[in-house]
Formats: C-alpha cells, sequence, structure tokens
C-alpha cells in the first residue's frame, strides 16, 4: 500500500530517511554527497532534463532536511534550481474567443486593457490589466482564463510572486507557513525546512532517557494517517524510536476547551489560538482583531507545558501535520515547553531510516483525551468542543454562535464580516488548512476519509466529558 499521496511527497521523503539513516549512525558529513546518488540512482534522468541536475536539486532537498537557511526565519523556502518556471501569464485570451459582436469582456474591463483586432478577436493589454477578472466572468465562451502557477494558487493570501530569475518567491511578511504550496507545488520546489536531526540528536543524547526523558506528542490527526498500519502500531514505533512516553496533544485540546469556553464567555467574542497560520494570519492581514485571539496556548503548548511542569528536565517532541507549528514552536511564549517540531512525513522518515516496520509491530493504547480533545484535528472540532466547555462549566446561559472556517477563504470572510461588525457569531474557529488539521501539509495522506477516521478515534475515548479526562490525567 502507498505511504504518500504524491511521487513528489515520496522523493521528499526518500531524502530525509537517508539523513536521518546516516544520522542515527553519525556518519551524515561524511556520506553527505552519496545522498544525491541513492535517491536518484542509475545514468538516466527520471524527472529532469539531466541526472546532474536532478542530482543538484536532492542536494538542496539535503539542505532542507538538514534544516536549511539559518539566516531565512520561514520555514518554507524555494529551491530555486527545482522551480520550472511555471507560466505566471494572469488573464489571457485563448483561442475560444470567437470573435462575437456582443464584446462584453471589453465593456467590463474598467481600465481599457482589452482591445478588439480586426477579426473581432478580443486581446489584453498586460500593462494595464489589474487582473480584476472581470472580463472572465462575462465572457460567454469562457475564452479569458487565468493562467497562475499551481503555488500562488495554492496561497490564499498572496504571498507568492515570481522573482527576477521566474522561480517562485516567498513574501515572509505575509507568509503564515501553512504549507500549502508546498503540498501543491508539481515540482517539490517548495519545502519546509526540517528539525529531524534536532529529534535525533535529543534521542540519542538522552541515553535511553536516563539523561533525561524525550516525550512525543502527537496530534489527534495521526489517527487518519499511517493507512498501511494501525495506530497502536504508530505508537509501539515512536517508542522503538527511543521516546520515554507519548502524550496526546488532545489532552491539551481538551484543556483549551475548557479555558477557551470560560475566555468567550467573560469577552463574549473570541477567535481560537489552536492554529498557528489562522492566529499569524490574523495578526498580518487584521491586526484590529489581534486583541480578540484567544489567549490560552494552542494545545501542543498546553499539554508540553503540562508535561515539563512534572518534568522539568524533559524534552518535548511535537509530532503532527503542520508545517506552521514549526514557526510555533521558536516563538517566546511556546520555547520553553516545545523542544523541537516534525511532521507525519518526517516520522514516516524516522521509522524507515531505523528499519522500524510498524505494521508488524504489537499495538499499545493510549487513552487520555476525549472524545472532544480528539476532533480539534478537522474542522468543526473545536467549535464542538467549545460548546461542550460551556456546558460542563454551567455557562449554558451564554448563546454559542461559533463561526468554523475551513481554509485561509474562509477565515478571510469571517475576519472581514467581523471587522466591519457584521459576522453574524461570537466565536471565530480558524483552521488555515482545507478539512483542518487533517488536511495539513505534512499529512501522508489528504482526503475526506481522514475525518472519518479521525471521529472513529474520538468515539474510542474512555472519557465521555472533558472535565473527566482533564482530571484524570491531573490525578496521575
Amino acid at each position: 500500500m502507498r505511504k504518500f499521496d504524491t511521487k513528489v511527497q515520496h522523493l521528499k521523503y526518500k531524502v530525509l530517511r537517508e539523513v536521518a539513516r546516516f544520522a542515527w549512525q553519525g556518519t551524515l558529513q561524511e556520506n553527505l554527497l552519496s545522498i544525491p546518488k541513492i535517491t536518484v540512482p542509475g545514468k538516466e534522468p527520471t524527472m529532469r532534463c539531466c541526472i546532474y541536475k536532478e542530482q543538484a536539486i536532492v542536494t538542496e532537498r539535503v539542505k532542507l532536511a538538514m534544516g536549511g537557511d539559518k539566516d531565512n526565519k520561514n520555514v518554507i523556502e524555494v529551491i530555486n534550481i527545482a522551480c520550472d518556471e511555471c507560466p505566471m501569464g494572469g488573464y489571457e485570451v485563448t483561442d475560444a474567443c470567437r470573435g462575437c459582436l456582443a464584446h462584453r469582456c471589453e465593456d467590463a474591463c474598467k481600465k481599457g486593457a482589452i482591445t478588439i483586432d480586426h477579426n473581432q478577436k478580443a486581446h489584453i493589454d498586460k500593462n494595464k490589466c489589474v487582473e480584476c477578472g472581470l472580463c472572465a466572468k462575462v465572457c460567454p465562451y469562457s475564452a479569458i482564463i487565468n493562467h497562475k502557477r499551481p503555488c500562488e494558487k495554492a496561497c490564499k493570501i498572496n504571498a507568492i510572486t515570481m522573482d527576477d530569475d521566474k522561480s517562485a518567491k516567498i513574501n515572509d511578511e505575509k507568509c503564515v507557513s501553512c504549507g500549502a504550496c508546498v503540498y501543491q507545488c508539481p515540482w517539490g520546489a517548495i519545502n519546509d525546512k526540517s528539525f529531524i536531526l534536532d529529534v535525533i540528536d535529543l534521542i540519542k543524547n538522552s541515553k535511553n532517557n536516563t539523561e533525561y526523558k524525550v516525550y512525543a506528542v502527537i496530534a489527534p490527526s495521526i489517527a487518519s494517517q499511517f493507512v498501511y498500519a494501525k495506530l497502536g502500531q504508530v505508537l509501539t514505533g515512536i517508542k522503538e524510536l527511543g521516546f520515554f512516553a507519548i502524550e496526546e496533544a488532545a489532552l491539551g485540546a481538551d484543556i483549551v476547551a475548557l479555558a477557551e469556553a470560560k475566555e468567550l464567555v467573560e469577552k463574549g467574542f473570541l477567535t481560537s489560538s489552536c492554529c498557528p497560520a489562522f492566529v499569524s494570519y490574523v495578526k498580518k492581514q487584521f491586526p484590529d482583531l489581534s486583541e480578540y485571539v484567544s489567549h490560552n496556548l494552542s494545545p501542543m503548548a498546553t499539554i508540553a507545558k503540562s508535561i515539563k511542569e512534572k518534568e522539568p528536565n524533559a524534552k518535548v517532541v511535537f509530532i503532527g501535520p503542520c508545517t506552521a507549528k514549526k514557526m510555533e514552536f521558536q516563538q517566546e511564549s511556546v520555547s520553553p515547553y516545545v523542544d523541537t517540531v516534525i511532521t507525519f512525513e518526517e516520522l514516516q522518515a524516522l521509522f524507515d531510516s531505523k528499519d522500524i516496520e510498524i505494521e508488524k509491530l504489537e499495538e499499545q493504547s493510549i487513552d487520555s483525551a476525549s472524545y472532544y480533545g480528539r476532533i480539534f484535528g478537522r474542522s468543526c472540532g473545536l467549535s464542538e468542543a467549545v460548546a461542550e466547555g460551556i456546558k460542563e462549566r454551567g455557562l449554558e446561559g451564554f448563546d454559542l454562535k461559533a463561526v468554523p472556517c475551513d481554509g485561509l477563504d474562509a477565515c478571510k470572510v469571517a475576519l472581514l464580516k467581523a471587522t466591519k461588525r457584521i459576522l453574524d457569531g461570537n466565536f471565530i474557529e480558524g483552521m488555515a488548512c482545507v478539512g483542518g488539521c487533517i488536511g495539513g501539509a505534512g499529512c501522508l495522506t489528504h482526503g475526506d476519509i481522514n475525518k472519518l477516521k479521525l471521529d472513529k478515534h474520538g468515539k474510542l475515548s474512555v472519557h465521555e466529558q472533558i472535565t473527566n479526562a482533564v482530571q484524570n490525567y491531573q490525578d496521575k
């Protein structure tokens, strides 16, 4: 069974796997030059013009697998040599133009960018065009189309443009590190930096958890991943890597749900703080709404803080679907609690770098979080959890009007309405990824079935109430 959605993901994984394999052995520096040859074997090119370019690109992938450009604070980077200079022409008139008499496109254009030639065919002057799209909307033949790069199309906040050499360029002032461009680029030219070496160092230096204990905090969306194995086998595999213990970020979500329920009732209007890409989007694009972002730490940071309060010398590694978490853990408010972050893609690479076949392992269970904490990983889950939190806190007199936002497009609409005070709601659940965390860029697989798997995982919880799950953890 395939482990990944795309071949691009598989190529990225192969590089991560080999970097990790040599890192475990302590021979990474000696073998750096061999990794391109391992991941792109043979003498014939399979994806590019020549084997030499393929291997040169892999060399750049190796650098990202080792942490990337330290001077670039963004965790999302462009591999210029891998960018295939995709067309980025904006609105263009195609051969479907029939040279009709109506010329609605010409009338719709407010900038005079459309002219009609002697054959009655339309033409667009790119120097005048502002890409409003009005001409495309009125064309009866759909003859005007908008050419956008896959990465540009994936980026809902217009953070990607074209550099002087025609490769993609990321505006770090706008970028929220959601990773949509990473997943959608068909050339794998945009990647997230990896902290996989930091994880290996933490485990190796812990000396079998005698110097300090290394905890893995797993995102609830892990239940929708690793389709070739059972969740209990994945958990055993994580322990086989050398982690001391595993905690659910969903338990942190339980704690957050109760806290956000209280904060919402006190303030009357709130936006969630669980998704770091959404929070970054609010602060960058809607600064006037920043004061309404929940002051609670994210579930990841909340449970990590609890771990370190019980075990001050512990090291905490978050494992999830999110590239934006790689930015979050470096924030001043979070860095004392979370030591590093890896994605499910990187966890798969770690398993295979140590030849751990998780589908052959015995299962182990984990049951600390409630149903509500676990469904944080999909759209509407947080809203359901906050509603339950209001109920369990005895605050049912408050009329919750949740506005779940499925992706940044939906977030933009809700935030614009909130800015203009016309939003029919008092709680914005912001999720940058379509579908929620189960659609994150660091997922192995994507699709509607992920929601079904997550809900099934939630229903397996032994805790019917959020307060029961939280109390049970505090009593340990």
